[in-house]
């Protein structure tokens, strides 16, 4: 097959018609080569999904801690919380932590 035949083939006479030939290149150099190819706005699109889902999280764990907040914001709740949580107590007051004999079980299981 010579060149001459090659010309006049259909496919050929579009593939080298300028207006595809600089179409080609563009859609090339805008995908790819570009500041703001299309690889860099899926690679920033997965981000920005990735930061919604973690303000998503982030909103809900706010709710909680200003509910949290609320709740110990009335003084018996506030000091069964500390005493719950950091065994304070009263002056003249014992604390005794009571242990029941399948909690140690679990305790040495999990060490």
């Amino acid at each position: 097959m010579g060149l001459k035949e090659l010309r006049e083939k259909k496919w050929f006479k579009v593939m080298t018609n300028i207006y595809v030939l600089v179409l080609t290149v563009f859609v090339i150099w805008m995908v790819f080569f570009d500041t703001n190819s299309l690889l860099i706005h899926m690679e920033l699109k997965r981000e920005i999904n990735k930061l919604e889902k973690t303000q998503e999280f982030l909103k809900k764990e706010i709710a909680k801690d200003k509910k949290v907040i609320e709740k110990l914001s009335n003084e018996d709740e506030l000091e069964k919380f500390a005493r719950e949580e950091y065994y304070l107590k009263k002056k003249n007051e014992e604390i005794y932590l009571i242990e029941y004999e399948d909690s140690l079980k679990l305790k040495e299981k999990k060490e």
